[in-house]
């Protein structure tokens, strides 16, 4: 029987926790900074702060020792804001055990190296054999309301990818394999920022027409990116890519939807980072993206333009007019 640890109590740890357990494994250990979360896990099987009144399985516990947490794990699942991983792995990359598979949740690019989430995890000394992604159009909630939804299992190994699918295939959560970790990692990553682009647009008083051609041009910007870093196309079109930015773009349940929404009416990006547990990876990881492409000589208009908004240079009314005015191209993605 498998055991898991999940290091990340957030809403989307949380609701992976349940996954793990759902799809069988007999114990999932979830670690929380706050002593106070990890005790309502453990006695309680709940988490309010981040999935109110959803009641986790007997199979979830919680803890804020990251030894407890990892002891005899063959998965380690690792769910924390991206900007914090490098710290985190620091203190925790001693506790995983060799044979553990390691499981990055994380959609982001670090700000100042421009490494995917996986690039970081195997700087902390874990094999990239070992380490999968997992990506797709997965909203913490609806997934802890146990509605169906897929997603993707990445890793360079595929029997890796195949044995972490394995145990996260209850009922309602359907993971699909394979082995471009680049073009699942991007995907995820750039989607957020996208997702900040179209809600400045919803709240900005713009419609259906003004958000689908954010989330079409997106797409692009996506696959551009994807591609010059060596990922496969065909991902960007699949779950980790269009499917994932569908769902952030245009769901309400989105966190970077939600901020984008917040600035398009007029709020500032500090009144919104200043939300507790509301964490927008596409705030964080903006400036990342847009240095990436550059160094790749990817052109991302609606990323530059989102980060400059997100950065104060310009206001999203301002950016509208950049993005409208833009010298006309051929379509060819």
């Amino acid at each position: 029987m498998t055991r898991a640890a999940v290091f990340g109590a957030g809403s989307w740890g949380t609701a992976f926790a349940q996954v793990l357990a759902d799809g069988g494994a007999s114990s999932v250990t979830l670690w929380a900074r706050r002593q106070e979360v990890a005790q309502e896990v453990r006695e309680r099987h709940t988490n309010d702060d981040y999935l109110p009144g959803v009641e986790l399985p007997p199979a979830v516990t919680g803890t804020t020792d990251p030894a407890e947490a990892a002891e005899g794990a063959d998965l380690v699942v690792l769910a924390v804001p991206s900007q914090s991983l490098r710290d985190n792995l620091g203190r925790w990359a001693q506790v995983v055990p060799e044979d553990a598979l390691v499981v990055s949740l994380m959609k982001g690019i670090e700000r100042g190296t421009g490494l995917r989430m996986s690039q970081v995890v195997e700087a902390a000394g874990i094999e990239r054999d070992r380490i999968v992604v997992v990506s797709g159009p997965n909203l913490s909630k609806e997934i802890a309301a146990r509605q169906p939804a897929a997603s993707v299992v990445a890793c360079t190994d595929l029997a890796a990818a195949e044995r972490v699918a394995s145990t996260i295939a209850p009922p309602y959560f359907r993971p699909y394999t394979q082995t471009d970790v680049v073009g699942a990692e991007i995907g995820g990553a750039v989607k957020n920022v996208i997702a900040l682009g179209v809600g400045m647009a919803e709240g900005l008083g713009y419609g259906d027409n003004t958000k689908s051609s954010l989330i079409t041009r997106g797409l692009a910007e996506i696959s551009r990116l994807g591609e010059a870093l060596g990922g496969d196309p065909a991902t960007l079109m699949g779950l980790a890519g269009v499917g994932d930015l569908i769902a952030t773009c245009m769901s309400p349940l989105s966190r970077n939807h939600r901020v984008g929404v917040a600035l398009g009416q007029g709020r500032s990006v500090e009144e919104m980072v200043a939300v507790p547990h509301q964490t927008a990876e596409g705030v964080r990881s903006c400036r990342s993206v847009v240095d990436l492409a550059a160094g790749h000589g990817v052109d991302m208009p609606i990323c530059q333009g989102v980060t400059a908004v997100v950065e104060g240079h310009v206001t999203p009314e301002q950016l509208t007019g950049a993005l409208m005015s833009r010298a006309r191209k051929h379509e060819r993605g």
